[in-house]
């Protein structure tokens, strides 16, 4: 599995597919990236050129091509698009902003900032990450806070103000109301903005040490399954539903964990990135599978809490209670000895990550 990539002058630390219409049956064309530990951090849109014949070895090689870009205050944190002209980013120095792309996709301009919209009593808090539901937005930081803004409006909707005495590192949709936060003590919180109170409607949490959780991403198609990546390098899947503990624990990474993603229309397939320099697919396979993943020399540790019911007449793969009928197959994508992957994104067959080695990586043939 080869990817290509594309060597630029900044640390990626965010890297998102822009939308493609359900209509139109098209790969994704357009990404945006955004740096972090630089002088001039930056938001920048690329699109990857038509397929070009190199005249070294006759092989085809697609390049991106930067479009435009926009300067960025503070560490690029996170980074989602709202819609297919909008995007919006996260800050190290607090701030949400939402960035316009311009029709033709040659300009990038702000729309709107909300400045220092995390914050201590003397100093400015990361933002660490953003959800998008739009018009909807949802920020998170180190300040323990969660804010609900509208793309269209200046004025924030709501604010939990002590939403958790910890570091917020992730947060996701679940419903339409509903959002799943992870912190740096190893919790999930559920809170539901039509409760007038500022409680959580649910907390999980892991057993034993209380590793951090960094990040947290939901089943595209049942919203009680969620997938969160921690600091011990631990991919852990759980069933909101039944609170607790999680459901499945198994040993991804040497070091932490920085996204995990849901393929959005094959959610059997996952993605992972990491500190150590990895990007893994994950699969669910059949037991009669198992014989290619021991010539692959994958071993698969998996800790599953089966004693577990389900009455839906479609369980996900991701909670088959008996793991000698469904195991995890982990490809790895990228080459070895890369710098941390800080950030990936997937669509359709396309995939694009962002490293510490101030590269870009995709791959447009991603078996799903």
């Amino acid at each position: 599995m080869e990817c290509n990539a594309k060597y630029i002058s900044q640390k990626i630390s965010a890297t998102r597919w822009r939308p493609v219409s359900a209509a139109s049956l098209q790969q994704p064309e357009l990404f945006a990236t955004g740096s972090w530990d630089n002088e001039n951090n930056r938001v920048s849109i690329w699109s990857l050129g038509d397929h070009e014949v190199t005249p070294m070895d006759g092989e085809y090689e697609e390049d991106p091509q930067l479009l435009c870009e926009c300067q960025h205050d503070g560490d690029v944190m996170d980074l989602q698009f709202l819609d297919q002209d909008r995007l919006v980013s996260a800050s190290s120095s607090g701030s949400v902003t939402i960035f316009k792309l311009r029709s033709d996709c040659q300009g990038l301009s702000v729309a709107h900032v909300w400045k220092r919209a995390h914050r201590y009593s003397c100093d400015n808090a990361p933002c660490t990450a953003v959800v998008c539901r739009s018009p909807e937005i949802v920020s998170v930081g180190e300040d323990g806070r969660i804010i609900l803004y509208k793309a269209d409006q200046t004025e924030v909707l709501r604010v939990i103000e002590n939403a958790d005495s910890s570091t917020i590192h992730g947060v996701t949709f679940l419903r339409t109301t509903e959002v799943l936060t992870v912190n740096s003590i190893g919790q999930l919180k559920m809170w539901d903005f039509r409760q007038h109170n500022d409680n959580p409607a649910q907390i999980l949490s892991m057993t034993g040490d209380r590793v951090p959780l960094n990040c947290v991403d939901k089943h595209p198609n049942q919203q009680h399954i969620v997938a969160t990546g921690g600091q011990n390098g631990m991919l852990c899947i759980w069933d909101v539903r039944q609170g607790g503990i999680p459901f499945s624990i198994t040993e991804a990474h040497s070091a932490e964990m920085w996204e995990v993603h849901f393929h959005p229309t094959n959610p059997n397939h996952l993605f992972t990135c990491s500190e150590d320099g990895s990007l893994l697919h994950w699969e669910t396979t059949s037991a009669s599978d198992m014989s290619s993943l021991l010539q692959k020399g994958w071993n698969s540790r998996v800790t599953s809490h089966s004693a577990m019911q389900h009455n839906e007449s479609v369980v996900s793969a991701w909670l088959t209670g008996d793991t000698s009928k469904c195991k995890l197959e982990a490809t790895h994508i990228l080459p070895s000895q890369t710098m941390a992957v800080n950030s990936l994104d997937v669509l359709e067959q396309c995939l694009v990550c962002g490293t510490d080695g101030e590269a870009i990586y995709m791959h447009r043939q991603i078996p799903v």
